[in-house]
């Protein structure tokens, strides 16, 4: 069935458009089904939070940002749906903050792996870790638990994109820094994160690169002082009342 492209007068051009993306990452193999209906609900808390980077969102991005900077070894987690909506911004993400990109998945094939990491390089990327899956995070029974054991089993800071509450609780019981992207506060994910950045991860991923940049001359006490500061709790419940308000 041919695709009908939507008119920039369209007031969901650009919601539509993402959900296009989808909609070729399952053609392609990347992107699981389920991953059609975790778009749809992503799209219902950005739709109640005016679908845009809200104060708060912008501070977390920055301490994002401070972190990565300051990190041995930030690893980028990728899953179906963000190697569909945003590979050039995580592979640029990854350039300017010195992490490695990693694939993981919950309906993991080798199938799939390998076309996602193909999808990325074909975007740029030279390396992507998640094909040797040669270490675990423990406490998980489910296949998210494979990760490479020099990629996210030896990191320090971790961008968990997109909701994935109990490998998000995992990853925090190992010690890591975890940078969460979702637009869900309530979520496990973003309860447990270091640092949640509630917010699009098509504003957010860019938003987190342009402050790494202007970050990136930053002494190390400065950047310290940027995540001592940030108050993930304040940043929570500022987007609970921001959706809860329903101020668009």
């Amino acid at each position: 069935m041919k695709q009908v492209e939507a008119p920039e007068s369209h007031p969901r051009a650009e919601s539509l458009r993402k959900r296009h993306l989808i909609e070729a990452g399952v053609d392609k193999g990347i992107t699981s089904r389920q991953g059609l209906i975790a778009q749809g609900r992503g799209e219902a808390y950005d739709y109640l939070l005016g679908e845009r980077t809200i104060p708060s969102a912008d501070e977390a991005a920055r301490a994002a940002a401070a972190h990565l900077l300051l990190a041995d070894h930030p690893v980028l987690s990728i899953n179906g749906n963000v190697a569909a909506l945003v590979p050039d911004e995580m592979i640029e993400l990854a350039d300017v903050v010195a992490a490695d990109l990693e694939v993981n998945l919950f309906n993991r094939t080798d199938e799939r792996m390998r076309a996602i990491v193909e999808h990325l390089k074909e975007h740029g990327a030279t390396d992507v870790k998640g094909l040797a899956a040669d270490g675990r995070i423990p406490g998980l029974d489910h296949e998210r638990a494979k990760v490479d054991a020099d990629g996210i089993g030896a990191a320090d800071v971790v961008v968990v994109p997109l909701e994935d509450g109990d490998r998000a609780e995992a990853l925090a019981k190992m010690g890591k820094t975890e940078i969460i992207i979702d637009l869900n506060p309530i979520s496990r994910s973003a309860q447990t994160a270091t640092v949640p950045v509630v917010d699009n991860i098509i504003r957010a991923v860019p938003n987190v690169t342009a402050h790494a940049r202007e970050l990136a001359d930053a002494t190390e006490a400065d950047l310290t002082a940027i995540t001592t500061a940030f108050d993930a709790e304040g940043a929570l419940e500022a987007a609970e009342r921001t959706i809860r308000d329903g101020t668009l």
